[in-house]
């Protein structure tokens, strides 16, 4: 297994994208922190299912907005395991909105759990990581490059997630820690659950290639990819993970 003995938390993986991520780290030998915000009954339930298939995996709640629930979130993963291997930033909020109507809320809330949650746990990461360094893996979107009417402040978001990995990549280096990012395509979550219907899924799909939506299952392999010591030698990397849609 590729990752035997390593410790990863995935931040907002009580379902979707977060959920698939950490199955697939915890089937590789991993011992997962699942992270949650309020949606405890289905984290633990990820987690269980986790354990059933003879992984190791812990529910851990923490609102990734908050400084003192992160710093909290991270003490509850060395007090548990003592090391820390590999982060993968998955918890966000999208709040899709014309310029017309965008708000100073919409635009605090997704800023703040989609850039300075990240920032906070890579903080905290950074601290916590052993003389060999570590892997950090943030989920960006396809929406940074390419971003669709009504989506101005969350493809900001992820456009900030991708110059803070290539960022970060340079300044955390020299201590063997590897910054990357995967940009997910058009993916079926409870997220995006009706965003695909009708006239705009149907551009959507014939703007990806392999010709379908994708599935929280197809972006895991690229971040366990990223987490291992397979990609020792890619950093600063944000790799599109999208079906080979481009984006419209």
């Amino acid at each position: 297994m590729k990752l035997n003995g390593k410790v990863a938390l995935v931040t907002g993986a009580s379902s979707g994208i977060g959920a698939g991520i950490a199955r697939a780290l915890a089937a590789e030998g991993a011992a997962v922190i699942v992270n949650y915000a309020a949606s405890r009954d289905e984290a633990e339930a990820v987690a269980a299912s986790i354990e059933a298939e003879g992984g190791t995996a812990t529910a851990m709640q923490a609102d990734m907005s908050s400084e003192a629930d992160v710093v909290r979130l991270f003490k509850d993963v060395i007090a548990r395991h003592r090391k820390l291997d590999i982060l993968v930033n998955n918890a966000g909020v999208a709040q899709f909105e014309t310029a017309e109507s965008l708000t100073e809320d919409a635009f605090h809330k997704q800023f703040n759990v989609n850039v300075l949650g990240y920032f906070l746990a890579i903080r905290e990461a950074v601290r916590h990581f052993g003389e060999d360094g570590g892997s950090i893996v943030n989920i960006s979107s396809i929406l940074s490059t390419h971003p669709s009417p009504g989506t101005s402040i969350y493809a900001a978001t992820k456009g900030a997630v991708d110059t803070m990995t290539y960022a970060l990549a340079r300044e955390l280096g020299p201590r063997g820690i590897r910054v990357n990012a995967v940009m997910p395509g058009y993916t079926n979550t409870r997220a995006t659950q009706g965003n695909f219907a009708g006239e705009l899924g149907e551009r959507l799909l014939a703007e990806t290639p392999l010709g379908r939506f994708g599935e929280p299952e197809d972006i895991a392999p690229t971040v366990l990819f990223l987490a291992s010591d397979d990609a020792h030698w890619i950093s600063g990397e944000s790799i599109r993970a999208t079906g080979g849609a481009r984006g419209v």
